[in-house]
């Protein structure tokens, strides 16, 4: 009992207690507390961030290519070639499957 006497009388209050029982529940148990859902949101942000960093590079790839293409006509009837299978009027064009 004298561990009782020692505690102060707000600790005490039932509606105290009440509400640290209701804040530790939602902050650690519930299925949308805090920590998780924390991290969950960071992982998330971070594989965003990663795959915008990707796309930005593939567009930077592209923008390059385009410019190549629109200076050379040499790389872009090569690139016809390549991609569209296209061929000049007195030429035979065979695809050799991989």
């Amino acid at each position: 009992m004298k561990i009782f006497k020692n505690i102060p009388s707000w600790l005490k209050n039932k509606y105290f207690l009440t509400l640290l029982v209701f804040s530790v529940w939602l902050l650690f148990f519930d299925d949308r507390d805090i920590i998780t859902t924390h991290f969950k949101h960071r992982n998330e942000l971070r594989q965003l961030e990663h795959s915008r960093d990707y796309y930005l590079q593939q567009i930077d790839t592209t923008r390059k290519e385009l410019d190549d293409l629109k200076q050379n006509p040499e790389m872009l009837e090569k690139y016809a070639r390549e991609k569209y299978w296209m061929k000049k009027d007195n030429e035979d064009l065979f695809i050799l499957p991989e």
